[in-house]
């Protein structure tokens, strides 16, 4: 049987054992990748582990157990509630912080609804640590205050139409105050801008103004155009048909010249064959001139019913220089 004695040294044993299990189990630390741990020596700051397996004093140095409050959508509705959360390990990925929406006034008056999306990453865990005493609620109520603070600077229209620009400015001030801290603004997106009801209705009757009067200037200007080219078409139109006719007058004009220019030469040429050809001192015009009456005559001593026969009175010139041409010939031939 066990004495009293190896019952106590049992348990004591059983004790040790369990002891230096416990003393390992918090001795060693595994960190994972983007993972950072403070760790605190007595209560003071003394480093950050970051990833890999790490040797700590048990009991003299421990993790700084840091408790953080988010606000996150518990449904689809758009309902929000604000859940706290202790851990001892910073995770220093970018993370994205989705805020419910937030009353706002511009700064003519009209109160509107913003919901905006945050992306931040820790760079420094001790100063996200030591420096506030709840990151994301203080960057939650910097960013409503400097929300509000650009909103109300713009009036209604220029919130509209100016996302980015208020993206850009709410970025940089949020950057510039939250260094401090050890965090990173990477981007600031605004997720939904909500004007009153009035107001909405108000702007989709302006747009519809606005969509008519563009139409009917559009139409206005379609038919201005059409009639503007339907003007310049007939215009070169005119323009054209003018030079073509110009053209074809002058065409004309250079073929009958041309025509004009080659008779005349063929009746020169003419002239002087039957100047070469005929006796000296006959006249080859007035031969030219007796062969052409020679040539209508026929034409003019036509008899018919109704027509009237006319006889030149040159005719008896026209015989006496045929009769002086006959002469000529015959005097031609006994020479």
């Amino acid at each position: 049987m066990l004495t009293d004695m190896t019952i106590l040294i049992y348990i004591l044993t059983g004790f040790v054992a369990l002891f230096t299990l416990v003393f390992l189990a918090k001795s060693f630390y595994l960190i994972q990748q983007a993972q950072a741990i403070v760790i605190e020596r007595l209560g003071s700051y003394d480093r950050v582990l970051g990833p890999g397996l790490h040797f700590v004093i048990p009991f003299i140095e421990r993790p700084r157990v840091a408790i953080w409050t988010y606000v996150r959508a518990i449904d689809v509705r758009g309902h929000y509630q604000r859940i706290a959360q202790a851990f001892d390990r910073i995770d220093l990925r970018e993370s994205v912080y989705d805020f419910p929406k937030q009353n706002v006034i511009t700064k003519d008056n009209v109160t509107m609804e913003i919901s905006a999306l945050l992306y931040y990453q820790i760079t420094d865990p001790k100063a996200a640590i030591y420096e506030v005493a709840n990151l994301p609620e203080a960057i939650e109520k910097l960013t409503q205050t400097t929300l509000r603070n650009v909103i109300g600077a713009m009036d209604l229209d220029q919130t509209l139409a100016s996302r980015d620009e208020i993206n850009s400015r709410l970025r940089l001030i949020l950057d510039e105050a939250t260094d401090k801290w050890g965090v990173k603004i990477n981007r600031v997106e605004l997720q939904e801008v909500s004007p009153p009801a009035d107001i909405r209705h108000a702007m989709e009757k302006q747009m519809r103004a606005e969509r008519d009067r563009r139409a009917v200037i559009l139409e206005a200007e379609g038919k201005k155009f059409a009639e503007i080219l339907d003007a310049e078409g007939q215009r070169q139109s005119d323009i054209l048909r003018a030079e073509g006719t110009a053209q074809a007058r002058i065409i004309a004009a250079d073929s009958e010249a041309v025509a004009r220019v080659k008779l005349a030469e063929a009746e020169a040429g003419a002239i002087q064959a039957l100047r070469e050809a005929l006796p000296k001192g006959v006249d080859p015009q007035a031969y030219l001139i007796a062969m052409g009456y020679i040539k209508v005559l026929p034409e003019l001593t036509k008899s018919g019913a109704g027509k009237l026969v006319v006889v030149p009175y040159e005719a008896s010139g026209l015989m006496g220089s045929l009769a002086g041409i006959k002469t000529l010939f015959e005097q031609a031939k006994v020479d």
